[in-house]
């Protein structure tokens, strides 16, 4: 299975190669061939020229009469009570429970020891093979 998908991988390679050489030589023969001719000019048509609008003048904006607006009385604004604010009683919150702390040790505790020596493994006792005929 991959194997084939190397083969597979291989040939798009070679493919692609040679795909471009044939482009780059068709490139390289673009290259080579004289210019063209410039294409002829294109003459534009032309446009016709729109009639002009005339538009009926504008009414005249009318005039509006002066709207009279009767005097602000001159008397004094009257006043507004002050209020007062309510007073609240005040809030306090419970004791919090004393718990004890836990305690820190201070002793560091030993490191335990490696081992230098390697212990013996036990051997197993192995049958006597049979006899031969």
């Amino acid at each position: 299975m991959a194997g084939s998908c190397h083969v597979f991988m291989l040939s798009l390679i070679v493919a692609l190669s040679l795909s471009s050489i044939d482009m780059s030589l068709a490139a390289r023969h673009l290259l080579d061939t004289p210019p063209a001719a410039p294409p002829p000019a294109l003459t534009l048509p032309t446009i016709p020229s729109l009639p002009q609008a005339t538009l009926p003048p504008l009414p005249p904006v009318p005039t509006l009469p002066k709207p009279t607006l009767p005097p602000l009385p001159s008397n004094p604004m009257p006043t507004l009570p002050n209020p007062t604010m309510p007073t609240t009683p005040k809030v306090t919150l419970p004791p919090l429970p004393s718990t004890p702390l836990p305690t820190i040790p201070t002793t560091i505790p030993s490191i335990p020891t490696i081992p230098t020596t390697i212990p013996t493994i036990p051997t197993i006792p192995f049958f006597s093979p049979p006899p031969s005929n």
